[in-house]
């Protein structure tokens, strides 16, 4: 199986960004670990079917069968116990996590409305980015139709860089639209 990202990474990224950062090693450059999408919302409290639909619209966006998302403890002002199901998450990694960046970059992200661009400021200070996606819906795998209501969900995206800066030019070499 071909993918177009993987592709790109290994004929251009990777020379790019040897020049760009001078590394010692060819195994030294930043490359992609795996993303996570995962989507938890407060209705799973009071509703236990919430949970099943976020799964399905996490089922169809990625490809892969997510987890669920657990309450580590009990808050009683949020009436939430241990152990209750509170979201899911799944965690993508090789082909299909270039198949889903690729999809996200080329195709999700040009459908918001009033879309500039992401945010640069989403990194975590150890090569990672962090981006929230309001609507469910911009990924042409959800049937506007069928869904219950429209959730947000969050994509982590792990790479193995060591700064901010070496990430940043990884992804936007991969087409990241960042905010200028």
């Amino acid at each position: 199986m071909n993918c177009r990202l993987k592709d790109l990474y290994n004929s251009e990224v990777k020379n790019l960004m040897n020049n760009k950062f001078k590394y010692k090693n060819v195994n030294m450059v930043p490359k992609l670990e795996k993303i996570v999408v995962n989507c938890v919302n407060r209705e799973c409290v009071q509703n236990g079917k919430v949970v099943e639909n976020i799964i399905n619209d996490l089922a169809l966006i990625s490809g892969q069968k997510p987890v669920t998302a657990r309450a580590k403890k009990s808050i009683a002002s949020f009436k939430l116990r241990k152990g209750q199901a509170i979201g899911a998450h799944v965690t993508l990694r090789g082909y299909k996590m270039y198949e889903f960046l690729d999809r996200l970059i080329t195709l999700s992200l040009p459908r918001v409305r009033d879309f500039r661009g992401v945010s640069p400021h989403g990194f975590d200070g150890k090569g990672n980015y962090t981006l929230g996606i309001k609507e469910q819906i911009i990924f042409p795998e959800i049937n506007y139709d069928k869904i219950d209501k429209i959730r947000g969900i969050g994509v982590c995206i792990v790479t193995t860089a060591k700064s901010n800066d070496e990430a940043r030019e990884l992804l936007k070499l991969f087409g990241m639209p960042f905010r200028e």
